[in-house]
Order: C-alpha cells, then sequence, then structure tokens
C-alpha cells in the first residue's frame, strides 16, 4: 500500500507526510472529507499544525484520498488503538520495548511471545511500529505486573533483538 502511496503523492511531499501521520495514528477520514478519530471530526488546522503543514494541504490529501477507492476504503475503516504505554506504571503494568536487528524479520514477535509464554506472563497489549512509517520500528509489549528476574536476559538473547528498553 506505501508504494501506491508514494506514487499517488509523487507531486507532494507534504501530502505525503500527512498520509503517514494519518496511518501512524490511526486516523481516518470520513465521506466529508474531514479527518477523524474513531468517528469524532478533527479540525484541519490542528492537524496541520502537528504536521507542519498548511491546512490546506490536510484538507487537499484528505480529498485526495476520497477519490481513490484502495485509500478510501482504508481510511474510511481505520480506528484509533489507545496504547498503554505512557500509562502503564500508573495501571500496575509493565513495558518492554524490543527494538529489531532487523524489522523485517518474520519472527520477532512470535520469538518475543514464546519467551514471555515460558514464563507465564500475561500479555495485555501488543504493538508494532509499522517499519515503512517508523524511523525506528520496534515491538511493544505490556503485560501484568513486574517483569520476573531472568526475563529481560532472555529477551536480549533472541537474535531478533538489537536493544531491550524496560
Amino acid at each position: 500500500m506505501w508504494s501506491e502511496i508514494v506514487e499517488i503523492f509523487a507531486d507532494s511531499p507534504s501530502q505525503r507526510r500527512v498520509v503517514g501521520f494519518l496511518l501512524e495514528n490511526g486516523f481516518g477520514v470520513n465521506s466529508a472529507g474531514r479527518i477523524t478519530a474513531n468517528g469524532i471530526e478533527m479540525p484541519a488546522t490542528q492537524v496541520a499544525r502537528v504536521i507542519g503543514v498548511d491546512r490546506r494541504v490536510v484538507d487537499t490529501t484528505a480529498h485526495s484520498i476520497l477519490e481513490n477507492e484502495n485509500l478510501r476504503r482504508v481510511f474510511c475503516h481505520i480506528r484509533v488503538t489507545p496504547d498503554l504505554s505512557r500509562v502503564a506504571e500508573d495501571l500496575g503494568l509493565a513495558v518492554i520495548t524490543l527494538i529489531p536487528k532487523n524489522a523485517a524479520d518474520k519472527h520477532i514477535v512470535a520469538s518475543a511471545v514464546n519467551v514471555l509464554a515460558g514464563y507465564d506472563i500475561p500479555i495485555r497489549q501488543l504493538f508494532v511500529t509499522d517499519p515503512v512509517f517508523a524511523e525506528e520500528p520496534k515491538l511493544v509489549v505490556i503485560i501484568d505486573g513486574a517483569l520476573p528476574h531472568g526475563v529481560a536476559e532472555d529477551l536480549r538473547k533472541l537474535p531478533q533483538v538489537m536493544k531491550l528498553i524496560l
């Protein structure tokens, strides 16, 4: 899909930035061409300010998305999911962030989950940042309670892991 986005917005890097921002944050576009978060409209001026573009770029991008059948299907149905990592401590949860050696490796998630399952650790949330949109792709795992002794070392030993952040 990203190659299609690059092609559609080849003449406008600022519009491509808007599309990347929308995807990265799970923001959609409604049938009226307004930016939305789970159906709640957001002012184009606010979105533009965060991205560092003119409001008209946001509006034009939204309308361009609606004109393309593939993009319209995606952006009219995308949903925002809460990221518990910023409130994990307040909820009594722990956050484990794995930075992969190679984000294209298909075994990163399975390997990390296998280690956690070996310790019988309940996973509350797991998400992977898209390597196409993120400068530093990562796997973030949020677990109940504190991290048991030995888990961090076992995760660091995984061949896919470049860096572990607790």
